[in-house]
């Protein structure tokens, strides 16, 4: 784990674990910019090989008291995931 510029914890060379949260912005896909941002919950990470330091991620998105509202695929850089403080 890498220390990221905003003082975020960064995912870089272990895979996200079911169960775990995390913050999903524009440093992950430029469609989860802004108010796009996402929290979510990891339900698994497909092992299909993808480009390099692209990861398809299975899991819900988080509402703001914690509940799942939405179950999504998501398609993201490794790289800019964050783990919420």
């Amino acid at each position: 784990m890498s220390g990221a510029e905003d003082g975020r914890r960064t995912i870089s060379d272990a895979l996200p674990r079911a169960g775990e949260v995390l913050h999903v912005g524009a440093a992950a896909s430029v469609q989860f910019a802004g108010a796009r941002a996402l929290t979510f919950r990891v339900i698994r990470v497909d092992p299909r090989v993808t480009y390099d330091g692209w990861l398809w991620i299975d899991g819900y998105v988080l509402g703001p008291t914690g509940e799942a509202t939405e179950r999504r695929v998501i398609f993201v850089k490794r790289d800019g995931l964050r783990r919420p403080h």
